[in-house]
């Protein structure tokens, strides 16, 4: 499963209504080969389930993920950091044994 934060819930759904997104519209997240530490994190708005997806909903917002990439991210929590390091959303993934200094890529 993929969980929410309370704070990424928030972010996601002023995000979601700046975008003026149409109904239905849920959070994609993945994984790509690249970045400093072998993959890096994905993630966007859409509104298109593919039949290779994964569904979670947590906390009112949906989440979907591609079976390839769900298997890099089992378990991660989706969080929001407004800290010093800059905003934006941060997966906190219990699978990743190491990640670069900027926290936008993982290994495994």
């Amino acid at each position: 499963m993929i969980t929410v934060s309370e704070n990424a819930k928030q972010h996601a759904l002023s995000l979601i209504k700046e975008e003026n997104s149409p109904e239905g519209t849920f959070i994609r997240v993945g994984v790509d080969g690249g970045g400093c530490s072998g993959l890096t994190y994905k993630l966007a708005l859409d509104n298109v389930i593919t039949e290779s997806d994964q569904i979670f909903e947590d906390k009112g917002i949906k989440i979907a993920v591609d079976k390839k990439s769900f298997l890099y991210l089992i378990g991660t929590e989706l969080d929001y950091s407004g800290g010093i390091n800059g905003k934006g959303f941060v997966f906190v993934n219990p699978n990743a044994s190491r990640t670069c200094g900027c926290g936008e890529s993982f290994a495994v």
